[in-house]
């Protein structure tokens, strides 16, 4: 008898433990949405339907992290459960130093504060928001170089994550090799619409960056996700495991930085980890004066055994295969509906081309803003704005529109199923049938950085 290959898609777990989700009218999202100053991140969870705002640390945990957590040792100092994870960490990564952080940002300090000083140009193919923030807080320069088809919403490529290689070259030759502290590449790349990078691509960093002596770093966030592309997209790679991909990967570089709030499947929790000695000693240094001993790091012992085993289960083929299709099953829903998004779907998120749903706005007044609040005010859905909310702001306290506005819907892991897909695409749908309908934004009050996460709102009437 042939296999059977099923058309739907089916979550790889029982639901053995249910949160009770609530309501709301429309009057009671409006009046929520004006009492946050028109920004989701302010609302109450409780008042957020679908809540799509982050993947980080928002995930639904297994039995077997549970049952770590139970059986940890949260002693000070030498904690069995930090051996476990760093075991873990190890046997992934491949590198020698492991420093565990209360979460990624952490870790970008730091590194970044170790590394990085004034007049210092990081490169990457796209920095996040915490990454460039922490980048630019030692009063160094974070430059992107990202591949042109990674600009483009509509390119088939299948690595649009990609870092420009020729870019690279040429930005080391403009800058000078001891003016750049460090190379990051960011797997899969968020900012750029959750895109991977393919192997070819990050060897040819790794190639460029020991040719000029630079330190190597991948930002892992979303490492599993993004060994899955390259097991599905990139020729060579089919038949091999996602644990042997992302080793793989590790191997190319000389430290990577972790929020184990994504692909570690944990609610909280991080790393840095590093071959070098002599950097290790120093970042270790910086540890223990902001984030704790260096066998606990601002994590509880069973932080440390989730994460221990969270990695591994975020490697398992057959959660890979389900959480990928997921993304892609609404992207293929929105994109019948004629709904601009960027393709193809990445790894953990969708991203709705805000500029080409609402063109009316101009992107000093956020279109992408406008976009992802009409989702809350239609049906409860709260995404996020990568657009010039998060990015306009300049070092210098200017503010420029963003190469890209964007809506990012980051699914949690193991916690949404195909039902709340369904609803999650009939909510988009509705809101962008309205679109022309939509104003701009202003901002209120706003911090000096990153401000997307507490600034005050109002609409442009």
């Amino acid at each position: 008898m042939n296999e059977f290959t099923p058309r739907t898609i089916i979550e790889p777990f029982r639901v053995r433990s249910v949160e009770p989700i609530h309501f709301t009218t429309a009057d009671e999202r409006r009046e929520a949405l004006e009492a946050a100053g028109f920004n989701p991140f302010q609302l109450r969870a409780e008042d957020v339907l679908i809540d799509l705002l982050t993947d980080s640390g928002t995930g639904a945990m297994s039995s077997r992290q549970w049952a770590g957590m139970m059986a940890s040792d949260e002693s000070y100092a030498g904690a069995a459960s930090f051996y476990r994870f760093e075991a873990a960490v190890r046997d992934i990564t491949g590198f020698k130093h492991v420093i565990p952080t209360h979460q990624g940002r952490a870790a970008e300090h730091i590194l970044f504060g170790t590394l990085a000083k004034k007049g210092n140009v990081v490169l990457n193919n796209t920095h996040f928001d915490t990454t460039r923030a922490h980048v630019e807080h030692t009063g160094a320069e974070a430059r992107d170089l990202l591949i042109p088809e990674g600009r483009d919403p509509k390119s088939p490529h299948p690595f649009k994550g990609n870092m420009d290689l020729v870019a690279l070259e040429s930005a080391i030759r403009e800058i000078g090799a001891h003016r750049v502290p460090a190379i990051l590449i960011t797997v899969t790349n968020n900012s750029g619409g959750g895109q991977p990078v393919s192997m070819a691509n990050i060897r040819g960093v790794s190639t460029i960056a020991r040719k000029h002596g630079i330190p190597f770093f991948i930002d892992a966030c979303r490492f599993a996700e993004n060994a899955w592309f390259i097991r599905t997209r990139e020729e060579g790679y089919a038949g091999k495991l996602p644990i042997d991909i992302a080793r793989e990967m590790f191997a190319l570089a000389d430290g990577c930085t972790m929020s184990a709030k994504k692909d570690g499947m944990a609610n909280i929790g991080g790393f840095l980890a590093l071959n070098n000695d002599a950097l290790a000693t120093r970042c270790r240094n910086l540890e223990i004066l902001t984030e704790g001993f260096p066998t606990y790091g601002g994590m509880a012992g069973y932080d440390l055994e989730a994460i221990a085993h969270g990695l591994y289960e975020a490697l398992q083929p057959e959660y890979l295969e389900y959480r990928i299709g997921s993304i892609a099953y609404l992207g293929r829903k929105l994109t019948d509906a004629g709904i601009p998004i960027i393709e193809p779907t990445g790894g953990h998120a969708v991203y709705l081309d805000a500029g080409g749903i609402a063109p009316h706005i101009p992107p000093l007044e956020y279109p992408a803003w406008s976009v992802n609040n009409a989702l809350y005010l239609t049906g409860g859905v709260r995404g996020v704005e990568i657009g010039t909310v998060m990015f306009g702001l300049q070092p210098d306290g200017t503010e420029k529109p963003a190469s890209r506005e964007l809506v990012r819907l980051a699914f949690p892991r193991r916690v949404y199923t195909q039902s709340h897909v369904d609803y999650l695409a009939e909510v988009i749908i509705e809101a962008c049938s309205r679109a022309a309908d939509l104003t701009g934004y202003r901002i209120v009050s706003e911090s000096p950085v990153l401000r997307h996460f507490t600034a005050r709102l109002e609409p442009i009437t």
